[in-house]
């Protein structure tokens, strides 16, 4: 099954955004009217293969415009380290708990 899945995922990421997003408006119309019927759930997985991609490609832009979250060596060393001398008082989380954000189901506005 995670054979099959990586092989999905490998040529989902191959496909280009702007063609997958020219389908989008097809499946959401199709999908919008529920019919108990193996094309209706096709049409929903296609749907929403088209938003993962999109997703997936708003999620490395956000990430990738901030260089300070991919890790250096340096860091990586700091939290072999930090992992490996126990710490005698428990960890202090952070009260503040920061919101969800969800994101809306529907086309880009510049398409």
């Amino acid at each position: 099954m995670d054979k099959m899945l990586r092989k999905l995922a490998e040529k989902l990421n191959t496909l280009d955004e702007a063609s997958l997003m020219s389908l989008w408006d097809k499946y959401y119309e199709q999908v919008k009217i529920f019919s108990p019927s193996k094309k209706w759930e096709e049409d929903v997985l296609i749907l929403s293969m088209i938003q993962s991609v999109r997703w997936k490609n708003q999620l490395f832009n956000h990430l990738w415009a901030k260089p300070k979250n991919f890790p250096t060596s340096e860091k990586k060393n700091e939290d072999k380290k930090k992992a490996s001398t126990p710490s005698i008082r428990p960890i202090r989380r952070n009260k503040a708990r920061k919101v969800g954000k969800v994101l809306s189901f529907r086309p880009r506005q510049n398409d």
